[in-house]
């Protein structure tokens, strides 16, 4: 029987601890060499020891899981991303990938995947360059911010709440969380910092206009600029433009309106 030394990375105890628990009921073929919370953690264990396999989170603090596939590459090891946001390029990493699971993950997929990853490696050990070039293809597709269209966000209640992005109204930063406001007029606080959802959603949808505050633009109703620049979302909701964010907001509006009128 092929062993996989494989390592878990995670910024979410949650996430860690399940997928660590599903790996040991379910998958033989997995040996769990190490935990990380960061890519930099990852890459300490990566040098301390031959790993076969990474399930790697993509939305870390810091540096992104794509940050971590050269030190993969380097060492040889195979990536299972783990994402918590659903796109229509997952379609082609099906194709191009070694594989990925959508959290919150399946235990059916899981097992899936890892007989996929066994298969895959034991066939594969000595064709490294295709495998560099399935995950450099991975990168690529992952990166196409603009086709998400759902989020998978940690509810507190070990667990997620898939939202999609269309009834997000607006998110608010909290000390190192970030507060999403939804339709429907209710709330989720995450713990995660308000970067981090900046850099996948959409850009000709949502704006940061403010240190603290990233707006969907489809619930923009009004804003002026008579006292430095205000907004006014559909559900009354006023919020400040920064002065450092006026001129990226204003570009923004003229994009946002050419690509509504162009439909």
């Amino acid at each position: 029987m092929l062993l996989l030394n494989t390592i878990i990375v995670d910024d979410e105890e949650f996430a860690r601890s399940s997928l660590y628990f599903l790996l040991q009921e379910n998958c033989e073929n997995i040996h769990i060499s190490g935990i990380a919370k960061s890519v930099a953690e990852a890459r300490t264990l990566l040098a301390e020891q031959e790993i076969d396999l990474i399930f790697l989170d993509i939305a870390m603090p810091g540096e992104n899981g794509f940050e971590l596939i050269s030190s993969a590459q380097h060492r040889h090891a195979h990536v299972i991303f783990t994402t918590a946001y659903d796109q229509y390029a997952l379609k082609a990493i099906k194709a191009n990938a070694l594989d990925y699971l959508l959290k919150p993950i399946d235990i059916d997929e899981l097992k899936e995947s890892v007989k996929k990853a066994v298969k895959h490696i034991s066939l594969n050990r000595q064709n490294e360059q295709n495998n560099t070039a399935r995950l450099n293809q991975l990168a690529e597709n992952l990166s196409e911010r603009n086709e998400i269209r759902k989020l998978s966000l940690p509810n507190g209640q070990s667990g997620y709440t898939i939202v999609d992005i269309n009834d997000i109204v607006n998110i608010e930063a909290d000390s190192n969380y970030s507060v999403f406001y939804l339709s429907g007029k209710d709330k989720i606080t995450v713990s995660k910092v308000l970067k981090d959802y900046e850099e996948i959603l959409p850009e000709n949808q949502f704006v940061r206009v403010h240190k603290s505050s990233i707006i969907n633009l489809d619930f923009l109703k009004e804003y002026n600029s008579k006292n430095g620049v205000e907004l006014t979302l559909k559900n009354g909701v006023k919020i400040a433009v920064s002065r450092r964010r006026a001129s990226e907001f204003a570009e923004k509006i003229k994009l946002y309106t050419n690509h509504r009128g162009d439909k």
